[in-house]
């Protein structure tokens, strides 16, 4: 497990076995996870998104999660920003390629918006979360925020509609943000 530029944030490098017939690698043993963050999932969710299709980037108000995401196929820019107000790097977005070739795992921490967009045909993410989900709690702020200023691999994505209309980071009321502080 390593961590990156924001707090918290980390990449993880299963190891991968490849031969012949193909590959295999463990993606997720609980108790060596729980060991090394005391973090424990309860959902798994599977998206499957085709070729210029972004999300995001999504975050939760108030039941914030962890959350473990990787690649099982294709290939994805995935982003993650730090939206913990009171965070030394608020604002703050890394991004790193996830895909099948090299199954490497993001982890991020609660207060964290995270998005991707495909660069494969298609791609498929696993997303492993600390809380169940809850529509009602969702949130977003907007992929091409300029003060976010996220270097997206694409000029005109394939959006829903929430994802289009989400607001500018700066329109949304300190108070409304994630704290590093906050009770999960």
């Amino acid at each position: 497990m390593r961590e990156l530029e924001i707090p918290g944030v980390c990449l993880l490098e299963p190891q991968f076995h490849r031969d012949e017939r193909g590959h295999f690698y463990e993606s997720w043993r609980g108790s060596n996870f729980m060991r090394q963050t005391g973090v424990e999932f309860v959902q798994d969710n599977i998206s499957r998104s085709y070729q210029h299709v972004l999300r995001g980037l999504h975050y939760q108000k108030k039941r914030q999660q962890y959350q473990l995401v990787w690649v099982v196929r294709g290939r994805v820019l995935d982003v993650v920003v730090d939206l913990r107000r009171d965070s030394p790097v608020f604002r703050k977005s890394i991004s790193r390629e996830l895909n099948e070739d090299n199954p490497q795992q993001m982890f991020m921490p609660p207060g964290c918006a995270h998005g991707f967009c495909v660069l494969s045909e298609s791609a498929d993410l696993i997303y492993k979360v600390s809380q169940y989900h809850d529509p009602s709690d969702d949130a977003v702020v907007r992929w091409d925020d300029p003060d976010l200023a996220i270097d997206w691999p694409i000029i005109s994505p394939i959006l829903n509609s929430r994802d289009a209309a989400a607001p500018w980071l700066r329109e949304i009321p300190p108070d409304q943000l994630p704290s590093c502080g906050v009770e999960i």
